[in-house]
């Protein structure tokens, strides 16, 4: 069915509140919803809770400061390039680096990653083929020189910056692509398996992964940024705000992440506990079916987006500053 998708575009506030828990010091327990998640492949995931996962299971070329988004800075890449057509971009890779398996990082695996991601075309494969990346063209334009050495031609000239941080997203980390073929099944470039598996570099390795319950990350030692300060994190599927709040005040968890502003006013009163606030930019839309007539016209979709309270969703969702 084909939709018309309104897009309004908030900037939230994440606000794990922090409690003491009967826990060790160097494990963390998460109290948040995490119904979402259908896949820790990062060449398909796209919801909330699963590419929050994914994001701290892989490394990507590059990346973004969370409190500074303007400054990028080398993760699997040591340092990049464009050429003076704008189309050629050139990246060095960060040697030493090895993946959760023992597997080293190579150039070789970033081309697979990328090239996979584009063939499977799964949901957000978009931020790679609006490059001009096709499962045609994409072994073409994006190859390894040598182990070391990545070169990736997109169709035009874009904006640098637009290039770069397509590549900072989920869809842009790197797999192991040694460990992934052992996996392939058919022509799935081992989708079914990544599905519940992780082939990654990132800080943290996973453990355990029970759909609608919780999922465990235990800390890689080997991570090229350092090991991580927690050994272990788990996240407890918990939806209502009201059990997050009881859990978190009883000291069963350490973190709650879906309090509402009732809650975290009454949080803000205990001494025991903190509210961690910071800015997270979030994605709501509402789709409309384009073969109705009168959602096809663009005058009806304008006035449905001028219907939507902003002030009103600012002040009693989550006020900025609070």
């Amino acid at each position: 069915m084909h939709t018309f998708l309104l897009r309004l575009t908030l900037v939230c506030a994440a606000i794990p509140v922090a409690a003491r828990a009967e826990t060790p010091k160097d494990t963390v327990v998460m109290a948040k919803p995490i119904d979402d998640m259908i896949s820790l492949d990062p060449a398909e995931s796209f919801e909330f809770s699963g590419s929050e996962l994914v994001d701290n299971l892989y490394d990507r070329l590059i990346g973004y400061d969370v409190k500074d988004v303007e400054k990028l800075f080398g993760e699997l890449a040591d340092s990049w390039s464009v050429a003076a057509d704008g189309r050629t971009y050139t990246f060095k890779m960060r040697p030493n680096v090895k993946f959760h398996s023992g597997n080293p990082v190579t150039a070789e695996d970033a081309a697979f990653s990328y090239q996979r991601a584009v063939i499977l075309n799964k949901t957000p494969a978009f931020i790679l083929t609006q490059l001009g990346f096709t499962p045609q063209n994409a072994a073409q334009r994006i190859r390894a020189l040598d182990p070391g050495t990545l070169v990736i031609e997109t169709d035009k000239a874009f904006a640098p910056s637009f290039v770069y941080y397509a590549l900072t997203s989920v869809v842009g980390s790197v797999v192991d692509s040694k460990l992934v073929k052992e996996h392939v099944k058919g022509d799935d470039l081992g989708n079914e398996w990544l599905k519940t598996n992780e082939a990654g570099s990132g800080p943290f390795k996973l453990r355990s992964w029970r759909p609608n319950e919780s999922y465990t990350l235990d800390s890689n030692p080997q991570w090229y940024r350092g090991a991580p300060k927690i050994k272990r994190l788990v996240a407890r599927h918990v939806v209502e705000p009201a059990t997050q709040r009881l859990l978190l005040e009883k000291g069963d968890v350490d973190y709650a992440r879906s309090l509402t502003k009732d809650q975290l006013d009454s949080i803000s009163r205990n001494k025991d506990l903190a509210i961690d606030q910071g800015n997270k930019g979030s994605i709501l839309y509402v789709g409309l079916n384009q073969r109705n007539p009168i959602l096809a016209k663009p005058e009806v979709r304008e006035a449905l987006k001028w219907l939507v309270d902003y002030d009103a969703i600012e002040k009693n969702i989550l006020p900025a500053g609070s």
